[in-house]
């Protein structure tokens, strides 16, 4: 078994701005494993709201060098293990790696991910296309650049209201809106009735991600289903989450990867709650693992890479009434 890995930088094709950053390129980490004629690739975004940069990424993936390396596990799921508080610091690096352990795991087996997993790929659902904070006559401009049965709407502004507004006029596709921690309660209620209204079909985290008294207020008056996104990061935040939100966003880059998804998504639905999985700005290795899980979901945002203006890898293909996945086992991603 060997380790390697690259930097990429993903430049956006229109500056990506949310409640609490905003970026023209995007630096991402490539994770490589290879084993005999068989590899791996597994993908990182950093993200400086978590503090999540290349090197301490880097630091914490050769300071496991050995492990990896070693005979000493055989699925995915070991591995996880036997990093768990290795990487509780940095779920980003071991997600990276977790990805890249499931290609290969999968490439070996002669399976494409979502068949070992035992999933249909049609019953995928359709991923939404995120529109970022901007002016409001580039929100709309973005807007009709992109033909999308679903948007999925930055806010987080003094205007968010009149943004829906304005940007309901020009389409009667249907609205999902996230607004990254900056609402009050009291706002959160009162918008999410006129939400409604405008076809918003839910609210992805209106209050910061620890104001779980709040959400209870939320998740008992709002007109519209809440999501659970920065509130629900790793695996013990599940239970925290409900009878707060309806549902639950999962990242696989801040829940460490492919292994902890598959179970938070499991104890989800156990407790009735629906399920997505959303992405961040990453390239065609991270959002291939994500269609593969798709046909898990109840919603799924993985427009990452249709956001970057040049993408350095290939591999499942989003479209707006589905996915198409390469013929290629594992998860389906090559770098060009």
């Amino acid at each position: 078994m060997k380790l390697s890995y690259f930097v990429k930088d993903l430049p956006l094709t229109h500056t990506f701005t949310i409640a609490h950053q905003s970026r023209d390129i995007q630096d991402t980490l490539i994770v490589k494993l290879e084993d005999a004629s068989f590899y791996g690739l597994g993908e990182s975004t950093t993200n400086p709201f978590y503090g999540i940069d290349i090197d301490n990424m880097v630091e914490r993936l050769e300071a496991f060098r050995e492990t990896i390396e070693s005979n000493k596990w055989q699925n995915p799921e070991e591995l996880w293990e036997l990093g768990r508080e290795h990487f509780s610091s940095n779920p980003f690096a071991q997600c990276a790696l977790d990805m890249a352990a499931w290609d290969l795991f999968t490439k070996k087996q002669g399976k494409k991910l979502y068949q070992y997993l035992d999933l249909d790929p049609k019953t995928a659902p359709i991923s939404n296309f995120t529109i970022g904070i901007d002016s409001v006559e580039k929100m709309v401009e973005k807007m009709k650049e992109v033909d999308w049965p679903i948007y999925k709407i930055k806010l987080g502004t003094k205007n968010d209201m009149e943004i829906i507004r304005i940007l309901r006029m020009h389409t009667d596709s249907v609205f999902r809106i996230d607004a990254n921690c900056a609402w009050t309660v009291d706002e959160a209620i009162a918008n999410s009735k006129e939400l409604k209204e405008l076809g918003v079909e839910f609210m992805e985290q209106p209050l910061p991600k620890d104001d779980y008294a709040g959400m209870e207020r939320v998740f008992a008056e709002s007109a519209l289903p809440v999501m659970a996104d920065e509130s629900c990061i790793v695996e013990a935040d599940v239970k925290k989450c409900h009878g707060r939100f309806h549902a639950i966003n999962v990242k696989l880059v801040k829940a460490g990867g492919i292994t902890p998804a598959l179970r938070m998504i499991k104890e989800a639905k156990s407790l009735g709650m629906k399920t997505m999985v959303g992405c961040m700005t990453e390239s065609s290795v991270g959002i291939s693992a994500i269609a593969h899980l798709a046909p898990l979901l109840d919603y799924v945002d993985m427009d990452g890479a249709m956001l970057l203006s040049d993408d350095p890898a290939e591999g499942v293909v989003v479209l707006s009434d589905g996915v198409i996945f390469p013929d290629r086992d594992g998860i389906g991603a090559e770098m060009k």
